[in-house]
């Protein structure tokens, strides 16, 4: 017969306390409680031109950072990737409708245009990700016709406030700086390929959590980076 002592009579440390019932599944931990206690402003993070295969190493950086991002996606790629945009939304992140082949919408009939937002916001829904609230021309190009088949489909257009120019070779260092420019409600342009982008996510949660900003959804009514 054992004569051991049974362990819940030692008192273990907090943190080895901590570990063992995360080990025994029975505590849920907060990725990143300090970041949801000093919320003193909010920012939107977008990437656009997703899914890809490049979205579970986003996904993955952007959890492991305590981040929500809106994911604007294009039609066509929800089409060809559809289970990513549901690890989008498992991940905590909003998806937004990015036309369905990234065309120079002002340069296209209302027919052309009709298709390209209707298509997407169809293929995102048959995805898993909802039916999207909030649309990103492509090239942030935009016109009254533009505007006419957003309001047609409940869809409000969200430009940005701070381009990264991930999509032009910006660094790492020069994305990172790029996000130092947020202020309260301001969102940053950023792409689903980017390594670049990728990488910088842990010093841009570092830099926003230094000056009391979380990463927060963009609200339909306003277009500006609010609360969760």
């Amino acid at each position: 017969m054992s004569t051991r002592t049974p362990l819940a009579l030692h008192p273990l440390p907090t943190t080895l306390a901590a570990v063992a019932l995360v080990a025994a599944g029975t505590l849920t931990v907060n990725a990143a409680p300090a970041q949801a206690a000093a919320c003193n402003g909010y920012v939107g993070l977008t990437f656009d031109d997703g899914p890809s295969g490049n979205t579970p190493a986003l996904l993955s950086a952007l959890t492991q950072n305590g981040l929500r991002a809106t994911m604007f996606n294009q039609g066509q790629y929800t089409a060809a990737n559809p289970s990513q945009v549901r690890a989008q939304v498992n991940a905590g992140m909003w998806v937004g409708n990015h036309s369905y082949t990234h065309p120079h919408l002002p340069q296209l009939g209302q027919a052309q245009i009709d298709s390209e937002i209707s298509r997407t916001q169809q293929a995102i829904a048959a995805a898993g990700g909802g039916t999207p609230k909030l649309f990103r021309p492509p090239y942030g190009e935009t016109n009254s016709t533009v505007k006419a088949v957003e309001d047609k489909y409940g869809l409000t257009e969200i430009i940005w406030d701070v381009d990264s120019q991930d999509w032009n070779g910006a660094s790492t260092d020069a994305i990172v700086q790029a996000a130092g420019r947020l202020g309260n409600g301001q969102i940053i342009l950023m792409h689903d390929w980017s390594a670049n982008s990728r990488a910088a996510i842990p010093r841009i949660a570092q830099g926003l959590t230094a000056r009391g900003l979380c990463a927060g959804r963009i609200s339909p009514q306003t277009g500006r980076a609010v609360a969760p």
